[in-house]
């Protein structure tokens, strides 16, 4: 099921790359594996799937030992500053950078660790009370601020679109994005780099993709519905 919803999957990316006249590799899937076990995620990695997101430093830290190590893992949820030192030498990207606090603290423990990690600005397009991120106003200021910090470099923003019927409703919030990347990559600032848009889920990637999203973030589509935490953590323990 894991590969025929991944083949899905990259046929829609392909035919929304060239309705858009990109090409394919400038485009990477990243399998959002919360909640799943570590077995589904083992199946995507046989298909192909090197790039993995988790929401929880919990589980990210269950399953890291558990799969092959050349897998790149993102943090793409909500992230804690007490959490930070756990994962800062274990990720590839950290996607959800909405405060100076929260830098601060990533900057300071990848220096402790002698890491240099990679960032993305959470960006909250369309301004829904119920999820993180800075205002599109707010983000050049905090990408100014972050970007002097030690160790920390800023790739390029990220957005969550509000879950729709259909994803045309969220194509307006990729533009934005997009043009918020363009704004600040013309303002050349040091250590920072717009080359990075995380944009597009399961109900809205294919429109992302037109738009201009370099990252995708793909869970249901490949992985069919949650599971429970405590079935994700029997997993883990059933393969170490």
């Amino acid at each position: 099921m894991i590969q025929e919803n991944l083949k899905a999957v990259e046929q829609v990316m392909e035919d929304s790359c060239e309705k858009a006249g990109r090409k394919r590799q400038d485009v990477t899937l990243i399998a959002v594996s919360k909640t799943k076990p570590v077995s589904d995620l083992r199946e995507a990695y046989e298909a192909g799937v090197r790039d993995f997101g988790e929401n929880k430093v919990q589980e990210l830290l269950e399953k890291i030992p558990a799969l092959p190590g050349d897998i790149q893992w993102h943090m793409i949820g909500h992230l804690q500053r007490n959490k930070v030192k756990y994962i800062i030498d274990k990720v590839a990207m950290i996607h959800s950078v909405d405060s100076l606090r929260l830098a601060e603290e990533i900057s300071q423990e990848a220096l402790k660790k002698g890491v240099e990690i990679d960032i993305l600005i959470e960006v909250n397009v369309a301004g829904e009370e119920s999820k993180f991120g800075v205002s599109p106003e707010e983000a050049p200021d905090l990408v100014q601020q972050i970007a002097v910090l030690p160790s920390i470099h800023i790739r390029g923003l990220m957005t969550i679109a509000p879950f729709i019927v259909n994803p045309e409703e969220n194509r307006l919030f990729f533009q934005k994005l997009r043009q918020l990347s363009v704004d600040i990559q013309g303002k050349n600032i040091d250590n920072v780099n717009m080359s990075v848009l995380s944009m597009g889920m399961t109900g809205d990637y294919s429109v992302a993709i037109e738009e201009g999203a370099t990252l995708i973030r793909v869970g249901t589509g490949i992985f069919g519905q949650r599971q429970s935490h405590q079935a994700v953590i029997q997993s883990v323990k059933g393969v170490v």
